[in-house]
């Protein structure tokens, strides 16, 4: 008797898992049909746009146009002659920080001294004259904000080049060594700035429109005493949206509670749409910057052929070697120009899908039918 409430209990048991498993499965759906645009490949991915109108920090740029009105120039168009800049160095306690790789990124105490090379890059056919130097930077409204021409700040007074102007060859590459030396008695802070590197040209008594472009890399230096203070952030709010041009958008509110200025990028997945429907992952559009303490919007741009209706969303942000993730259930708006609804996702994670538990329930199944009758068999 003893034997056959074990099997009894060891069904009831079963039974429990397969009902805990199978619920919260069923309400994340089984997979369905991906949206594919018009390149025919899944979950076709919204174009990255920046906020970078004229200028880029990063490897490449795009031309700068200044000037007076009045006689049109002619002079070359800035499109044939192009740029680049890249890091070429970072510290070993950063080599694992996607960031680090990409930005002078550190945290360091009064009367340090950071060096970091770049490498600049003529990228066109013909010779070309680049000019390197550190402009000011500042975070505003949740972008990263280029000071204009050679606006100096705190941090470039304590930057030094030791070339500030190049002559490359047609595809010629130069390295340049940045040097940042922070006084002993400055202040605790992060400061912003960019080393750029620039070429074109200028305006002069024949020449009215001055053509010039710039890119650059950014600059994080955080100055005080200890450790680092840590990165972090929280998503608290999720918004499915309708833009102006009937493109839908998920815009998701930040909140930077580190002590680091954060560069947010990720991606975002939808399931369990009409009929079942799944797509993405979708990137988010790039640019968006949070200062420590600050609110900001990340967006994510999503596929014009996305139908409408009700959605299973995962968004996963993330800023270097931090990710946060949430999970929301939208329906997006059909006017043009509103916001649609959002609330907790009725998806748990951490559960078996619905097919894993079916067949660990079958060979459960199968196990005991073939042990019930032995054990019938032993009490005759």
């Amino acid at each position: 008797m003893k034997r056959a409430r074990r099997y009894w209990v060891l069904l009831t048991l079963l039974a429990v898992v397969q009902t805990i498993g199978v619920l919260p499965a069923t309400a994340d759906g089984m997979p369905g049909p991906e949206v594919t645009g018009a390149s025919g490949r899944p979950g076709v991915t919204g174009t990255s746009e920046s906020s970078e109108s004229s200028e880029t920090s990063g490897t490449s740029g795009t031309s700068e146009i200044s000037g007076t009105s009045g006689t049109p120039s002619h002079q070359p168009t800035p499109a044939k002659k192009t740029i680049g800049i890249r890091l070429l160095d970072a510290p070993e306690n950063r080599r694992d920080d996607p960031r680090a790789q990409a930005y002078i990124v550190d945290h360091v105490a009064p009367g340090t001294t950071v060096e970091r090379r770049v490498e600049v890059t003529n990228e066109s056919s013909t010779p070309m004259h680049v000019s390197v130097y550190a402009a000011a930077a500042t975070i505003t409204k949740g972008r990263f904000t280029f000071a204009a021409d050679r606006t100096p700040n705190e941090l470039t007074g304590w930057t030094s080049l030791d070339t500030t102007e190049l002559d490359l060859a047609p595809s010629g590459t130069a390295q340049v060594r940045t040097t940042v030396r922070v006084p002993k008695n400055a202040s605790a802070g992060e400061r912003y700035g960019v080393v750029w590197a620039q070429t074109g040209n200028p305006a002069d008594r024949s020449h009215n429109l001055a053509f010039l472009g710039r890119v650059g890399v950014r600059m994080y230096i955080d100055v005080g005493p200890g450790g680092e203070p840590p990165s972090d952030f929280t998503i608290e709010q999720v918004t499915p949206t309708r833009a102006r041009d009937g493109r839908k958008e998920v815009h998701a509110r930040i909140r930077n509670t580190g002590g680091r200025a954060l560069d947010i990028g990720g991606s975002l997945s939808l399931a369990d749409g009409p009929g079942g429907l799944r797509a993405g992952p979708f990137p988010a559009r790039s640019g968006t910057t949070v200062a420590p303490g600050s609110l900001a919007e990340a967006v994510v741009p999503l596929d014009v052929q996305l139908p409408d209706g009700r959605w299973n969303a995962e968004l996963t942000l993330r800023s270097g070697l931090v990710e946060r993730s949430t999970r929301v259930t939208v329906t997006f708006p059909t006017a043009p120009g509103s916001s649609g609804a959002a609330e907790a996702s009725t998806v748990q994670p951490g559960y078996f899908p619905t097919p894993v538990v079916a067949v660990l329930s079958t060979l459960a199944f199968a196990v005991l039918g073939l042990l019930l009758p032995r054990f019938r068999r032993r009490r005759r």
